[in-house]
């Protein structure tokens, strides 16, 4: 069940971002416009595609929001918690390699750089 709700979710998003990118800028541009934007103009009537793209986005976003209140309903149902699930994991023991002594690095001869002319 979850799955399916995560999908519709991931679905949801989408389709709002794409309402989204399409709707035209306060200049009349818009991703829309590259898609040929007076064509829009015929098949929407004289305001264009706004006010059909405009309560899209409303109701993509309810659905949204609506999805996401599903998929939290669901995880409290079932008890469920990411703060359990730390809880769970086993602890990871690294091994300790011992302090090496400190030895200094040899010293290498410098040889001075050629003079410019």
């Amino acid at each position: 069940m979850n799955g399916l709700a995560i999908s519709i979710l991931i679905i949801f998003g989408l389709l709002l971002v794409g309402a989204i990118l399409l709707q035209p800028g306060t200049k009349g541009g818009g991703l829309g416009a590259s898609f040929g934007g007076g064509s829009a103009n015929s098949a929407f009537g004289a305001q264009g595609a706004t006010p059909f793209l405009s309560k899209a986005t409303y109701w993509l976003a309810a659905a949204f929001l609506g999805t996401t209140l599903v998929i939290e309903i669901l995880v409290v149902r079932q008890n469920r918690s990411v703060l359990d699930k730390v809880g769970d994991l086993p602890a990871i023991q690294t091994p300790v390699a011992p302090a090496a002594p400190a030895v200094p690095a040899p010293a290498v001869p410098q040889t001075p750089a050629p003079a410019k002319k």
